[in-house]
């Protein structure tokens, strides 16, 4: 189906069968973080509410078959995109699919399993927004572009604790995939409604310990809530919202979530995101949780922003 067509088809959904699924992507490199933000959007949504797919899974070829191919797992040759496109499309107006599905921990594609639309459907990944058509099917569309060397990091740590790798392995491994995240990976980029940084804040020599900080460009693709009330440009508090440019020069206005933030500034923008869906609920306290169970105020903001995109979009 042309993507245009797909946006037509979801837009008539949206007036004629209540209940469309809202479906935001967060593509971005391996390990780059994609599994801990949807985690939190989930918690916060409720599994009754959401579900979470992993584009991943679409692999055509196992860890041992890979190992002889000329390009990596993030080429699309080695993925299977059109069915990728498909089953994004049937989920897209609220159909079902039967979701291949690929084991991470053992490096092998399994037994494919049944994926039932619920209200929000949360795709991860590393190729969600390399077609037209898969961009068409998305709600709001995330890329995570950490600082190439805290990925690498990353990577080591869950690869070699989660995978079975040795570090060597991995390091072996990046240099062999950056062509290819070049080429496929990094593209994307342009094309996500909001690009995430977590990172070091610039300019500062934070102690050992100190929680990342989170830079979220807001492009102007979808409507954001209204900040401008509670943070100014050139505000120079722990959040701080100010007026940048983007990769192609166009203005943009970009989010600052300093890593030692307070409670209560936090707090503050976290009640001014909310109060704008008009909910008469309480702010999820699941958000901004790490796997350690530690919460920092830059992933509990970035994660409260998209699950206000999500809800808005429902609306």
């Amino acid at each position: 189906m042309p993507h245009k067509l797909m946006r037509m088809r979801r837009a008539e959904a949206d007036q004629g069968t209540p209940g469309r699924p809202i479906m935001i992507a967060i593509a971005g490199d391996s390990a780059a973080g994609k599994t801990t933000l949807s985690r939190g959007l989930i918690e916060a949504l409720g599994p009754g509410r959401a579900t979470t797919i992993c584009v991943d899974d679409y692999h055509r070829f196992d860890r041992a078959e890979r190992a002889g191919l000329p390009y990596t797992v993030l080429h699309p040759d080695c993925n299977y995109i059109e069915i990728m496109e498909q089953h994004l499309q049937l989920l897209a107006i609220g159909e079902p699919v039967l979701k291949p599905v690929y084991d991470h921990s053992t490096g092998r594609l399994t037994r494919p399993e049944l994926v039932e639309p619920r209200e929000f459907i949360i795709v991860e990944g590393l190729l969600p927004l390399h077609t037209k058509l898969s961009r068409a099917c998305f709600d709001v569309t995330v890329y995570l572009n950490p600082p190439e060397e805290i990925r690498r990091r990353w990577k080591i740590v869950r690869d070699t604790s989660e995978r079975g790798y040795t570090a060597e392995q991995v390091l072996a491994e990046l240099a062999r995939r950056e062509p290819d995240s070049e080429a496929f990976i990094r593209p994307q980029r342009a094309f996500a409604d909001i690009v995430v940084r977590f990172g070091p804040a610039p300019h500062r020599d934070d102690p050992p310990g100190t929680p990342l900080s989170a830079e979220l460009m807001l492009r102007p693709t979808i409507r954001h809530p209204d900040l401008t009330r509670v943070l100014s440009d050139g505000d120079q508090h722990a959040i701080h919202l100010k007026l940048t440019r983007d990769t192609d020069g166009r203005p943009v206005d970009t989010l600052h979530v300093h890593g030692y933030s307070p409670r209560e500034d936090s707090a503050t923008v976290e009640k001014a995101i909310w109060a704008e869906l008009g909910i008469d609920a309480s702010v999820p306290d699941s958000l901004g949780r790490l796997a350690d169970g530690e919460r920092t105020e830059p992933l509990a903001i970035t994660q409260l922003l998209l699950l206000y995109h999500l809800l808005d979009a429902a609306r």
